[in-house]
């Protein structure tokens, strides 16, 4: 186990373009969980209903409802 580990290490302390391109998909996995939830996915439950008791009566209304 330990070599594995130190091979990842040794792996990832070397690496120059590497570091970047892993820099450059963080970034847009904060921009596309983070971001973009915030814009345009609103939460509705609690924006629409006050209590946890509404709130589940309306989610199995609408399974059972589904068209």
């Amino acid at each position: 186990m330990r070599k594995i580990l130190q091979f990842y290490i040794e792996g990832f302390s070397e690496m120059t373009l590497g570091r970047t391109l892993w820099v450059i998909i963080l970034i847009k996995l904060f921009v596309l969980f983070f971001v973009l939830k915030f814009f345009f996915f609103p939460n509705y439950l609690n924006k629409n209903f006050n209590t946890d008791k509404e709130r589940s009566s309306h989610v199995i209304e609408n399974f059972i409802n589904t068209k």
